[in-house]
């Protein structure tokens, strides 16, 4: 008899490029040996004629939370995580359910924005995000706009800073969280910042020249969600998350003109070769 698998939960939106959103989680779930199961929260769409300009449609609250009734209708979810939310109503489905089933191992991706894009999708996402699901957080992986908006700070521009809106972050709950810095800091290094309420860590590696990143912060989060699940303490699954994604990042490819991807089976394939 086969050992049932873990089970891992996303609760997104759709991109269909393939890139981000529940697509990439569930690919990466995958690689990681995980049962993916999702609930879809968005519709994100890009159009090709207008330079790639993105629209949003919502997935009505109720019927996310039908979604989640039959998700947690089966064996025990082992981690879950959140991505797209398009409005308030979403939020507090997913909190109340979380809180109603004691779903454990939550990592809250808090996307704000479209990559592309440069609006807030909601204004008012930001708040209950805050308010609502990164209380209930066992890790939250904002990058830095998303840490500026959680924190109160705004515009983050240097690790300090990064530190700064990690420690206000967690204050308002979240076990740990990851500040997601990336390429935008100066130098030759992309920097994430891991914090658990005493203690940071400085996640490193050279900065990778190349456009093909969308997906990329969705990647990570469940990479994370990933670990959680099987059993890796949040450190370990924040580092083992990390060598996933760069090396998702380094085997990507151009969709299309507009945007590159990362590929979500690059790390099995590197570690791989020539099979």
């Amino acid at each position: 008899m086969l050992t049932q698998p873990k089970i891992t939960l996303t609760i997104a939106g759709n991109d269909a490029s393939g890139g981000a959103g529940i697509g990439a989680d569930l690919k990466t779930f995958a690689e990681f040996g995980t049962y993916g199961i999702a609930a879809l929260t968005v519709i994100a769409t890009m159009d090709p004629n207008n330079n790639w300009s993105h629209g949003v449609t919502p997935i009505d609250a109720q019927i996310v939370k039908d979604q989640l009734v039959t998700a947690t209708a089966g064996p025990k979810i082992d981690a879950l995580k959140t991505g797209m939310l398009p409005n308030v109503p979403v939020i507090e489905v997913i909190a109340e359910t979380i809180k109603e089933k004691n779903l454990t191992n939550l990592v809250v991706d808090p996307v704000m924005v479209c990559k592309g894009e440069t609006e807030v999708l909601n204004p008012e996402n930001a708040e209950a995000l805050r308010d609502l699901l990164v209380p209930l957080a066992t890790i939250t992986t904002p990058n830095l706009f998303e840490a500026g908006q959680l924190s109160g700070l705004g515009t983050l521009k240097t690790l300090d800073d990064m530190k700064e809106a990690a420690k206000l972050i967690q204050q308002k709950g979240a076990k740990y969280v990851v500040v997601k810095g990336g390429k935008a800091l100066e130098g030759d290094k992309a920097i994430d910042l891991f914090y658990n309420g005493s203690d940071f860590t400085i996640l490193e590696v050279d900065k990778i020249e190349s456009a093909t990143n969308h997906g990329a912060g969705c990647t990570f989060a469940a990479a994370i969600t990933s670990g959680l699940a099987q059993g890796l303490e949040p450190k370990e699954a924040v580092l083992k998350a990390k060598d996933f994604v760069t090396a998702a990042i380094k085997s990507g490819f151009e969709y299309n003109q507009f945007v590159g991807s990362v590929f979500h089976s690059g790390y099995r394939l590197e570690q791989n070769k020539g099979i």
